[in-house]
């Protein structure tokens, strides 16, 4: 699957126009689609073949031609009515499957560049916003493809067929028809563009009510603690007043465009059919009872496939909008580049900082001049206030950003030298927040790892987090659903499952990052416990506000202002009296 989405990735979709980027999307489709436009102009030929039909049965009823002829015109008639239905099928089997593919390539694109782009690119760019690139941006594109090859193919053929139809058979109404019928459809188009401006205000409200809504039910606890339950209805209650208004403005103007378009279409058509009739009845240019049906007909249909093709012009813009919007990720710049690097294959787990800087796009420097080697199996714990630098450190160590002065050696090895991808194999987070799927407790704790970790691995994994004697409490043990962020657990429980995760990787660096910080004091107990064996023999970093949980850190690092003010073990550092001793003193008071 991967190999099939890179080709896509290499097309240069923001440099180009959006209609040049869409037949490179289709290119894999390109005789589908061919195929779907020819199978579609047959299908849809009754629209326009049926007045020329119905002038030849007229006429041959009123002109008492050959008998013949009505037949042949009728069997004519039902045999393109019959098939269109297995037509119509082949086209959606066609132009439908090949718009769902192109779609599907194009989110699987999308997902592919979203995991190859920097954390920092994370960082920035929403995950809302990332979620509607590949929802509803991708959607608007399928969208666009689908309405402009029904309606505007349809509508395209129809104008064709009736004017070629009419320049074969009355070649003097031809002029005529090239006046009316953009005449008429701008009309019409004109009293479209009023009702479009009142449908967008009536969406916008729609919008203000369901935001309204969403804020009221989330702040009901809040409304109903302080008594506030008529300010809320009160603030709901001018929203649904403007929303009352809306809709019923926008119902008027809806029932005025109809009756208005229904007006001009018709005196138009009364016109044509009554100066179709008299040059008939006077026997001018030789037009037929037939032909003056024919034209009449015709008049209405050209003016509704003209009308359709301008109507077409708010969903290619979106469209295309959204086919660029889709380029801002997929050309996005800021991938993490392993390409052609040496791939890892063991690790023993030192760590080197040689003189590490590193500054973000601000350009002040978050870490500067850092300098420490840590040995495998050593715990070292980073303190510090806030903004001190820990947490661009351990960014570091994962490898989510790059120095930008010095160096960072693994066993040695410069690590702008390697694939992280590969080292990242030998590498374990315990985030602050436990960060879980909406699976089962077994996919969670194995996930990356479903074919290595058999079901004695997942229980030895979580009996070593002190897991194992709350998830055999569960209803399904094992097999228990832990919802949405894992919103069934508690705190405790779902960092002891991340706990369980790092364990069953065996990994040869572990980071810790406030692992403990968000819960109470049994909770943090176990899970200390349980921190206590994931160490052991692991090249660990630890990041934590609480001094009391890095006591057996086998050093500690004092941080300030992206420097290392002073190393030491606990012991150490309290009889030196320094910037440790300050902190210590702070929580302790």
């Amino acid at each position: 699957m991967a190999s099939s989405l890179d080709r896509p990735l290499d097309h240069r979709y923001r440099d180009e126009h959006p209609i040049r980027t869409l037949a490179y999307l289709f290119r894999a489709d390109r005789y589908r689609l061919a195929g779907a436009a020819v199978v579609f102009t047959v299908k849809h030929s009754p629209i326009w073949l049926l007045p020329l039909i119905t002038a030849s049965i007229i006429d041959t009823v009123v002109q008492h031609q050959p008998i013949g002829r009505l037949w042949t015109s009728t069997g004519v008639i039902l045999f393109i009515l019959i098939v269109n239905y297995p037509l119509h099928v082949l086209y959606v089997r066609l132009l439908y499957g090949s718009v769902r593919r192109m779609g599907t390539t194009l989110r699987s694109a999308l997902c592919t560049r979203m995991q190859q782009l920097s954390i920092g690119y994370h960082s920035r760019v929403s995950a809302g916003v990332l979620q509607a690139k590949v929802v509803r941006d991708v959607e608007a594109v399928e969208q666009m493809v689908q309405q402009t090859a029904e309606n505007g193919l349809g509508a395209l053929t129809v104008l064709t067929g009736g004017l070629v139809i009419i320049a074969v058979r009355t070649p003097e109404f031809v002029p005529v028809f090239l006046v009316v019928v953009p005449a008429a459809a701008f009309v019409v188009a004109r009293l479209r563009a009023r009702l479009r401006t009142h449908n967008e205000h009536f969406r916008h409200e729609v919008e203000t009510l369901s935001s309204r809504v969403t804020e009221m039910t989330r702040l009901i606890p809040v409304t109903r603690a302080h008594g506030l339950e008529g300010k809320a209805l009160r603030r709901m209650d001018g929203t649904l007043h403007r929303l009352l208004t809306s809709g019923m403005r926008l119902d008027l103007v809806n029932g005025r465009f109809g009756s208005i378009a229904w007006v001009v279409l018709n005196v138009v058509g009364v016109l044509v059919l009554a100066g179709a009739a008299l040059i008939s009845y006077y026997d001018v240019w030789g037009v037929t009872p037939g032909d003056v049906v024919m034209l009449s007909a015709f008049l209405t249909t050209l003016t509704n496939s003209t009308t359709t093709l301008t109507g077409l012009a708010p969903v290619i813009t979106k469209g295309l909008e959204s086919v660029r919007s889709v380029g801002e990720v997929l050309q996005a710049p800021e991938l993490e580049d392993n390409e052609g690097k040496a791939e890892l294959s063991s690790l023993h787990g030192t760590v080197t900082f040689d003189h590490v800087g590193y500054a973000y796009d601000s350009g002040r420097p978050a870490v500067r001049d850092f300098s420490l080697s840590v040995a495998p199996g050593e715990t070292v714990a980073l303190v510090g206030a806030s903004g001190a630098g820990k947490s661009t450190v351990l960014n570091l160590v994962i490898g989510f950003i790059r120095p930008t002065s010095g160096r960072l050696l693994l066993d040695g090895t410069d690590m702008n030298t390697l694939d992280l991808r590969t080292y990242r194999r030998f590498v374990s987070v315990v985030p602050q927040e436990s960060i879980l799927f909406d699976g089962t407790v077994r996919e969670n704790v194995a996930y990356g790892m479903e074919d290595e970790a058999d079901e004695e691995a997942v229980r030895a994994a979580l009996r070593d987090a002190n897991a194992l004697e709350f998830v055999d409490r569960l209803p399904q043990g094992l097999d228990t659903l832990v919802g949405e962020r894992g919103a069934r657990l508690s705190g405790g429980q779902k960092q002891r499952l991340a706990i369980a995760r790092a364990l069953i990787r065996d990994p040869k660096v572990l980071i810790l990052d406030e692992a403990t910080s968000a819960l109470d004091t049994r909770s943090e107990a176990l899970v200390q416990q349980a921190l206590a064996r994931l160490l052991h023999g692991r090249t660990t970093f630890v990041v934590a506000h609480r001094l009391s949980t890095v006591r057996g850190a086998d050093r500690i690092v004092v941080m300030g202002e992206g420097r290392i003010l002073e190393t030491g073990t606990h012991e150490e550092l309290l009889h030196r009296g320094g910037a440790y001793t300050a902190l210590h003193s702070g929580q302790a008071a």
